[in-house]
């Protein structure tokens, strides 16, 4: 049995790596989850494998850590801007949608109890902004739209899932007081918030002691991050308060608690590959087992749909379009007035018109949904309490992944042409407060090389090689001073000539990686050598994309 569970785990990740491999492939952009879906669904009708899911199991495994990267992730000092409208659209717009989806549900599939509609609607709120980058990869979207993206999905993730526990609760007890529930919502969010919050700051400060006595290693470091979000979870959970929040909130925590203490450059860059490998694997995981899982659900939807007299797939599908259609429809309207309120404005006289119906359309073609929503809806229980089999459960996992597939393929067809010239104001208070960042850095930089010239002048021996040295370094710091402290048409000429300089270099990176494989081929260097030379151009590489 062991043998067989590893083979399967072996089996899935390499259909995860095969389905990216195609999306990168294909000349046309198809997002990374239908290819995903696609190659499950063909391992589910002609494999000799089938998974049994636990949907605690899935619950506990998959959704702590995904929760916790996309917290740690989420740019800090960003977290509060445009904050009154992106809590319109990931909280108020996720109360909107699970009563608005789940009694439309409800009233088109009466065999589908309401608590299991709004079950669906809790877990149909969640957006996904990894899917829309995978949508966007080739058509850029603004940065300032992208980063309300991400807020908005970490807090409608965690709001979505709060709300889907208390929906299957409700499914399973057939009771529901609204007194109690709104006491226990504050419990579970409260208590879940600082869970997750003491859960990173006592783990990092044990860490930060340990380092300090016993020297820094890179392996135990990344093993400490990936225990966090499932210590958070399962304590918030012992104490029924919400693992959710307590993933989240530890997953926020982390960068503060690291900024008072950094870690070793090699210890930050692995961690990084194996969170960029978790999330991929994941969120990979996740739609390959719903392809997997999918004959299966088909056929059991279609009995329940049959059993309330509507016999047939084409019902399924037309369930399906009502309900993508349904929650563009309520994001459309919600993003509009949300827009008329709250405009994004730049500056005071930008003149931008918030409201603009190509801005507040690509806002409700981007709100896909993706692996949240998937392993949401995939933990609903088997059986109730009594034994019994949960009402209508396949027909709302099918519904769910009907909506993903559906609203994937709008976005990846609508959203390149609504960006298509589209812009968003940024902030000039952001641009001012880099420019005045980078200045601050270079001049402390300048001064230590000026520094160290004075002290080299005072040595006879290789004065000459040395002066030349640091005058060169301190040219390159001359350079980023005088290009951030221009104002207006000139300041966007320099970032101009600053990025055509960035992108000569990132080609000189290239061209040298392009020979040094050449010379390791032709055994011109050793492997070491490729090694250490590889390392330094990839260091390189990354510091002119950051």
């Amino acid at each position: 049995m062991a043998l067989e569970t590893v083979s399967l785990v072996l089996i899935l990740l390499f259909a995860v790596v095969v389905s990216s491999a195609i999306t990168r492939a294909l000349p046309i952009a198809i997002p990374a989850p239908i290819a995903q879906i696609a190659t499950g669904v063909i391992i589910g009708l002609f494999g000799a494998i089938r998974v049994t899911l636990d949907p605690e199991l899935l619950f506990y495994l998959l959704l702590p850590p995904l929760l916790f990267l996309d917290g740690w992730r989420l740019p800090k000092d960003s977290l509060f801007r445009d904050s009154k409208l992106v809590l319109e659209l990931a909280l108020a717009l996720v109360i909107f949608t699970v009563f608005g989806i789940g009694y439309l549900i409800h009233w088109m599939i009466p065999v589908m109890p309401l608590p299991v509609a709004f079950a669906l609607g809790a877990v149909l709120s969640p957006t996904d902004p990894i899917a829309v980058s995978s949508i966007t990869a080739r058509s850029p979207i603004p940065p300032r739209m992208m980063r309300i993206l991400e807020r908005e999905s970490l807090l409608n993730d965690a709001s979505g899932l709060v709300c889907l526990r208390f929906a299957v609760a409700t499914a399973m007890t057939g009771a529901f007081v609204l007194h109690e529930a709104a006491l226990q919502f504050v419990w579970m969010g409260g208590a879940g918030l600082a869970i997750g919050i003491l859960m990173t700051l006592i783990t990092m400060r044990a860490k930060e002691w340990f380092t300090d006595q016993f020297g820094e290693e890179s392996g135990p470091q990344i093993v400490v991050s990936l225990l966090i979000p499932f210590g958070a979870y399962i304590l918030a959970e012992k104490v029924e308060a919400s693992g959710i929040i307590a993933a989240v909130a530890a997953g926020l925590t982390m960068t503060f608690s690291q900024a008072s203490r950094q870690s070793l450059p090699a210890t930050r860059m692995r961690q990084n590959s194996v969170w960029d490998a978790l999330q991929f694997v994941g969120h990979g995981i996740i739609f390959v087992l719903l392809g997997e899982q999918l004959p299966n659900i088909v056929a059991n939807a279609e009995r329940t749909v049959a059993s309330a007299g509507h016999p047939g797939l084409w019902w399924l599908a037309i369930y399906v379009f009502a309900v993508t259609g349904a929650l563009m429809i309520l994001r459309f309207a919600w993003v509009w007035t949300s827009l008329k309120l709250t405009p994004l404005r730049g500056g005071i006289d930008d003149g931008v018109r918030s409201a603009d119906l190509k801005l507040v359309a690509a806002f409700a073609v981007a709100g896909v949904r993706g692996a949240i929503t998937l392993a949401g809806i995939l933990t609903l229980p088997i059986l109730l309490g009594d034994g019994t089999s949960f009402p209508a459960r396949d027909l709302a996992i099918f519904i769910a992944a009907g909506v993903i597939l559906l609203s994937l393929c709008i976005a990846s067809v609508a959203l390149p042409m609504l960006l298509r010239g589209l812009e968003i104001p940024g902030k000039p208070a952001e641009i001012i407060a880099e420019d005045r960042a980078r200045i601050a850095l270079a001049t402390v930089a300048l001064a230590t090389i000026n520094e160290i010239r004075d002290r080299y002048s005072m040595e006879e021996r290789d004065h000459g090689e040395r002066d030349r040295a640091t005058g060169r370094i301190a040219d390159i710091y001359r350079e980023i001073i005088a290009a951030r402290s221009h104002s207006g048409a000139a300041a966007s000429e320099e970032r101009s000539l600053e990025q055509v300089g960035r992108e000569v270099r990132l080609a000189a990176v290239k061209a040298q990686r392009t020979e040094l494989t050449r010379l390791m081929k032709s055994r011109e260097i050793s492997s070491d050598l490729m090694s250490k030379l590889l390392r330094e151009l990839d260091l390189l590489e990354l510091h002119y994309r950051a």
